[in-house]
């Protein structure tokens, strides 16, 4: 077995991001295999999905510390999760083991890649939103402890299968689809209850996609020793980190590279991805200022910090 410095450098960029927004990892670690090392997709799969069992356990324990997880939703996510994951590994399984199992799994990659960025557009956009409504006072406030939720158990079921189907196909969407369906599905949720419980249900369901591609996929040992030492290093980083980077930007970053990704495993050709791209750093932000303003926000983000709280000694006496 030998130690590739140059992989556990890039797994070890990739754990960063993983540590500062807790996303990306198979939505990254994939493609970086598969487009500039040049391994075949179901490897860089197998290989990412054994990496991530070992990245995911470490988010979990501090979120089950912290009281942000619900287990009845994990517990539902799982029950479609982990078979749907384990369906995944066996689907791949079935197509064989030639060039053509290869490009399927390269193409479902890279739609799984599409729907993850369209997904951090989409989260960014509700957050927004709901700031905007709770600042004009159109919303109801989120409680202080642990919100009331409503298990809707079917919908959670189905979210989990699908979500855990096209993780075992991928590698894609443990931490990025599921969230937004959770999103949609429990709008109550606290933003920290959202990433936890995610965060917590993606270990049962990696891990069945792990095992799953361990028996049945393309997994080989010494590619994913040299990727567990980088990116077990970069999510303790990115952790440290997260409490000063500026995360909208780097979700922001990360969505522009998945949508890169996409296109270029959709064999989409240089001159038109390089347009595309072009044209989404050109007017995306614009657009986004727009948005804001429409939602009574400022254009941008770092006008909009709050003032510092007034001393007690300046703060206006109210009637008893």
């Amino acid at each position: 077995m030998t130690f590739d410095p140059t992989l556990a450098l890039a797994a070890f960029a990739v754990g960063t991001v993983v540590g500062l927004t807790g996303m990306g990892g198979g939505a990254l670690m994939t493609p970086v295999l598969v487009l500039f090392f040049g391994i075949p997709p179901l490897t860089a799969v197998s290989c990412d999905l054994v990496t991530s069992a070992f990245m995911k356990p470490v988010g979990s324990v501090v979120h089950l510390r912290r009281g942000t997880v619900h287990l009845g939703l994990v517990k539902w996510l799982s029950v479609g999760s982990v078979p749907g994951a384990f369906s995944g590994v066996l689907i791949a399984r079935a197509l064989g083991h030639g060039e053509g199992v290869q490009e399927v799994v390269r193409v479902a990659l890279g739609v799984a890649l599409l729907l993850a960025a369209a997904g951090l557009a989409a989260r960014a956009y509700l957050r927004l939103l709901e700031r905007a409504r709770r600042r004009d006072g159109r919303a109801d406030p989120l409680p202080q402890g642990r919100p009331v939720v409503a298990l809707r158990v079917a919908p959670t079921v189905v979210v989990g299968a699908l979500g855990g189907l096209v993780v075992g196909l991928t590698s894609v969407g443990s931490g990025s689809l599921i969230i937004i369906a959770l999103m949609a599905l429990y709008p109550r949720l606290k933003a920290s209850e959202l990433v936890g419980t995610d965060l917590v249900q993606a270990v049962p369901l990696v891990c069945s996609a792990a095992l799953g591609h361990v028996l049945f996929g393309d997994f080989r040992l010494e590619l994913t020793a040299s990727l567990l030492l980088g990116a077990v290093a970069g999510v303790w980083v990115g952790a440290q980190l997260s409490a000063r980077a500026p995360g909208a930007l780097v979700r922001r970053a990360l969505a522009f590279v998945l949508l890169a990704s996409a296109l270029k495993l959709l064999h989409v050709p240089t001159r038109e991805t390089a347009v595309t791209l072009g044209l989404v750093l050109l007017f995306a932000p614009v657009l986004w200022m727009l948005v804001r303003r429409h939602h009574g926000l400022p254009a941008l983000a770092r006008a909009s910090c709050p003032e510092p709280p007034l001393p007690a000694s300046a703060k206006p006496l109210v009637p008893r």
